[in-house]
């Protein structure tokens, strides 16, 4: 079961109730405790006036004659008639004169209730009794003790003997009945007091906790809470929050932030359909570069003198990387390998050209040199390229009839070679300068020649920069590895196999640059 939340009304109205009534106690408490001590001193002070002047009016000479003697004589008489008339008209609960001794027992010169000479055990502080007898010197606290005779405060004098000596001890006696009757009284009083004036506080308290404290809660939580339901639409609520405190500043503050939150969504909202808008022409232009490429494989299914595969996965939506291949003549099949400077939408344009360049210098030029071709191509690409592009290319034309070839390498990655009974090796000569370095570049070319049965392999150097979360790289020794783990197998399969070892060997870290690859088979002339 959910447990039930009681509202912020519901508990400011008990939280004052419990305050006020702890303070209330609080206060009732200490009062009656400091009532209590002025009283117990009132009444205390009250028995010392009539010990006083009982004092002054009695013999203190026959006291101490008696304190010897204990012998009742016709003063002691009319001393008993006049200490019995001054308790009955003061109010007194006892009045009596005793001797107290060290086993803390008292003999009575007078006691209105006994006779002389009755002794019974002291119930008050036997110390400071003792110290008033032997010293002749007042009590400092209040004689305050329960006993078979009620609960009583004491009044104590020494009564001087011979020699200032003490020869006994006057005692007033008030009953604490009396003080506790004035102290209830003054509670029950105190009490009523005390409601009142909680239903005034409260009332007064709630009417001003509600308009500048609770009203304006309860306004910013349903602003707050419809600020979150509509759509992060501010209905101006809060401006109506007018408590001049820091209540006020809090309204204010929310609802400037709600205006905040509102305009951030809306400026979200904008980016987001600019970015899907963004992505989507990037996927256009993804499909329309991914359709320059040759995609459609056997390439050229009636000719059986070769095999050619490759394969384009670009870092970002479109990549800068690209391969080629064409026939310039029905003898003369022109391949091509190539990586622009730069990755993304650039790149990409810059691919464009480049490829477009290439391929129509190849196919409308008379000579069938790969150094003339990036010679012209290049001094084309450095006209405007303020940007500062360049390309690397592999670019390679071989004659099918008889499997020689020329090619040239401007700055590209080295190619793999596999001749028919042999393994893959990379073939490194000296390269030339990048394709749009710089204009006026000669690109310098090698012959080659291939038998049935060799292949080749070029790719870019995303597939050997390629690096994990290690910070290590692909590398050559890797991409021969997985080159000649599938030795007699078909392009696409064996293609498809490098590029699984590199996702392998990558794990979770991004690809950042584009991975392109191409291998081509060389059957030679067929014998129908």
């Amino acid at each position: 079961m959910n447990r039930k939340k009681w509202g912020i009304h519901k508990k400011a109205v008990i939280t004052i109730i419990l305050f006020i009534l702890l303070l209330n106690t609080c206060m009732s408490v200490g009062g009656s405790l400091f009532f209590d001590r002025a009283i117990e001193k009132l009444y205390n002070e009250r028995g010392y006036d009539i010990a006083a002047i009982i004092l002054d009016e009695i013999d203190h000479e026959k006291i101490a004659e008696y304190a010897v003697t204990w012998e009742e004589d016709d003063y002691y008489k009319d001393m008993s008639a006049y200490l019995k008339r001054v308790q009955e008209n003061t109010g007194a609960a006892y009045i009596y004169i005793g001797v107290p001794y060290e086993d803390k027992t008292m003999r009575y010169i007078y006691d209105s209730g006994s006779y002389m000479g009755f002794t019974d055990p002291i119930a008050a502080p036997f110390e400071e009794i003792w110290r008033a007898y032997t010293e002749g010197v007042r009590p400092e606290s209040y004689l305050v003790r329960r006993s078979q005779y009620g609960y009583l405060t004491s009044s104590c004098l020494p009564i001087p003997g011979e020699g200032g000596k003490p020869s006994a001890l006057l005692f007033v006696d008030t009953n604490m009945e009396e003080i506790l009757s004035t102290l209830r009284h003054y509670s029950l009083n105190m009490g009523v007091i005390a409601v009142i004036l909680l239903i005034v506080f409260v009332v007064l308290n709630w009417f001003y906790m509600d308009k500048s404290l609770i009203h304006p809660l309860l306004t910013i939580r349903k602003n707050v809470l419809s600020f979150a339901e509509n759509n992060a639409v501010n209905d101006r609520s809060l401006e109506n929050i007018k408590t001049g405190d820091e209540l006020e500043e809090v309204a204010s503050s929310i609802s400037k932030m709600e205006d905040d939150i509102a305009s951030y969504i809306e400026n979200i909202r904008t980016i987001t359909a600019e970015k899907e808008r963004i992505s989507t022409e990037l996927d256009i232009a993804r499909r329309i570069q991914a359709d320059m490429l040759p995609g459609i494989f056997p390439p050229y299914p009636d000719r059986e003198e070769f095999d050619i595969y490759a394969s384009m996965t670009p870092a970002k939506e479109v990549g800068g990387d690209f391969y080629d291949f064409f026939f310039i003549d029905p003898d003369h099949i022109t391949l091509v390998m190539a990586d622009v400077s730069g990755k993304g939408v650039p790149a990409a344009l810059f691919m464009v050209i480049s490829k477009i360049l290439i391929k129509y210098r190849a196919i409308t030029g008379e000579s069938l040199s790969p150094a003339e071709i990036l010679t012209d191509v290049n001094n084309r690409l450095c006209e405007g390229n303020e940007e500062g592009f360049f390309v690397t290319v592999w670019l390679g034309i071989l004659e099918i009839s008889t499997g020689k070839g020329i090619a040239a390498n401007a700055a590209h990655e080295h190619p793999v070679l596999k001749r028919k009974d042999g393994s893959y090796e990379y073939v490194v000569y000296k390269h030339s300068s990048p394709v749009a370095a710089m204009e006026g570049t000669v690109f310098t070319e090698h012959s080659f020649e291939l038998s049935p049965g060799d292949r080749f392999f070029v790719y870019t150097d995303g597939v050997m920069e390629a690096t994990n979360t290690d910070q290590e790289m692909f590398g050559k020794e890797r991409l021969l590895g997985a080159l000649n783990d599938l030795p007699g197998a078909d392009s696409e399969t064996l293609l498809r196999h490098v590029k699984t070892e590199i996702d392998d060997f990558v794990g979770d870290a991004p690809q950042f640059d584009d991975i392109t690859m191409l291998e081509f088979r060389y059957f030679g002339k067929r014998e129908i």
